[in-house]
């Protein structure tokens, strides 16, 4: 764990300003096997102090890859040495922020960082399984990642804390020869999530189950057709309506970039989706259990809490940094987070997600006479208008009620504020991934999940 060489030197920490100090260490592993060989081999860490002080509306930042007494008392001189330069000639007439509640907020726990050794063993046993099972496969690449964030966070205005967030997954993908000859892939991440690798993969069996419904999919994928392209009734599961929760909707919704002309500005308080539709960004817990990537307390000192982004159907707030806070007089929601040591805070998302609604998912199949279940995505896009293209990798023709035909890869598009409206049954099931990173300016390790959708939206065919 990171030692504390922060908290006597709030001494230091500028008067009348906002003073923010954080050591952060960040590990990275992974292992790749392709075909069998050891194709990726990776070990990285990152560690190092950053201060950022607040005067005059303006924010100085300075940091460096040591983790001395010196080079905290360096970094913090620096960066209030930045900020009264910015505040000279770049001021806004602004004091200190607002007063948040004071105290100190601790999650960390000791981290077992297991050796590189055991995620190579771990995913030969997997990769020698789906080897003997399925000799027809033209390519299998087994991957194990581990990441975590480890901050040591001192203020002089909110709450001190000191956090990890550890994360792990296994992915599998697998190729076979379609029925014209060309490649048809699959891919999914079999067992992972919030922890440590050791926590959560004690056995490589575990994971077979999950393997075996892959390769079952991938065998009904090869045997797949094209959906016609144009409008068309489908059902988002999977993480599908994850995937839109953050890209089409909550992009839109950071402040930061509704200050920049997104869509959610002149839309605030105003019907954006169907009445049946809600969405909030989870801070730590949601319906009563964990969220999937839980911050209690961001980089910034505020105290994480929910924000509730739609609700029933009206755009209601945005995920806000305290400085944009204080712009649209809204209560700041603790968004406000760093990936690296090196790296100011952002406006970032946590676990963002459409809330479950009252309809099974066999009602929703059945409902539909020519449409799709779309099921599976590997990309997402969209911009700050809402519009967004996302690739599917799966699913399913729906005729008369019933499932047919597994899909061949497609994409759908779409503007999300008008989709959002088409939404007529919303699943009573949740489903969560934090598998990804969301790639705004800086790399971010966050949650999104919702339930089924059935909506109107463009497909795009072969």
């Amino acid at each position: 764990m990171i030692l504390d060489r922060l908290t006597d030197k709030k001494f230091l920490f500028a008067s009348g300003a906002n003073t923010e100090l954080r050591a952060q260490r960040n590990l990275n592993r992974r292992a790749v096997l392709l075909n069998g060989d050891l194709v990726g081999n990776v070990r990285q860490e990152q560690f190092g102090v950053s201060a950022r002080v607040y005067e005059n509306g303006v924010y100085g930042f300075a940091s460096t890859a040591e983790y001395t007494q010196d080079a905290v008392r360096a970094v913090l001189r620096s960066a209030s040495e930045n900020a009264a330069f910015l505040a000279r000639h770049a001021g806004r007439g602004l004091g200190t922020h607002k007063p948040l509640p004071a105290g100190k907020t601790i999650t960390a726990f000791d981290l077992t960082d297991v050796e590189q050794g055991t995620y190579i063993a771990f995913i030969r046993e997997l990769d020698g399984y789906i080897q003997r099972k399925y000799p027809d496969l033209v390519s299998r690449t087994v991957v194990a990642t581990a990441d975590s964030m480890e901050k040591l966070l001192c203020v002089s205005n909110g709450t001190d804390t000191h956090s990890l967030l550890p994360r792990s997954y296994v992915y599998v993908f697998m190729t076979l020869a379609g029925a014209d000859g060309k490649p048809v892939e699959l891919y999914e991440a079999v067992d992972g999530g919030f922890g440590t690798f050791d926590r959560n993969f004690p056995r490589p069996e575990a994971c077979f189950e999950k393997i075996d419904r892959l390769y079952d999919r991938l065998r009904q994928k090869a045997e797949g057709v094209y959906p016609e392209a144009g409008p068309k009734t489908v059902i988002l599961g999977g993480i599908l309506p994850g995937m839109l929760a953050h890209e089409a909707v909550g992009h839109t919704v950071e402040a930061d970039l509704v200050l920049g002309g997104s869509v959610a500005g002149p839309n605030l308080n105003k019907p954006v989706a169907s009445p049946i539709v809600n969405l909030v960004d989870f801070a730590h817990t949601a319906f009563g259990a964990p969220a999937p990537l839980p911050i209690y307390v961001d980089d910034e000192g505020t105290p994480a809490t929910d924000a509730v982004l739609i609700s029933n159907g009206v755009l209601v707030g945005y995920m806000n940094s305290r400085q944009t806070a204080e712009h649209f007089s809204m209560a700041p929601t603790g968004n406000a987070r760093a990936y690296r040591f090196c790296d100011e805070p952002l406006i970032r998302m946590r676990n963002t997600a459409v809330l479950p609604g009252k309809d099974r998912l066999e009602d929703m199949i059945a409902s539909i006479d020519d449409g799709y279940y779309l099921l599976d995505t590997n990309n997402g896009q969209a911009d700050t208008t809402g519009e967004f293209m996302f690739g599917v990798t799966f699913g399913y023709e729906i005729k008369k009620g019933k499932l047919g035909r597994a899909l061949l890869d497609t994409t759908i598009s779409g503007v999300a504020f008008d989709m959002l409206k088409t939404v007529d049954m919303v699943g009573d099931q949740m489903v969560w991934t934090s598998a990804g990173m969301c790639g705004k300016k800086q790399p971010m390790p966050v949650g999104m999940g919702g339930p089924a959708l059935r909506c109107i939206v463009n497909v795009g065919g072969r």
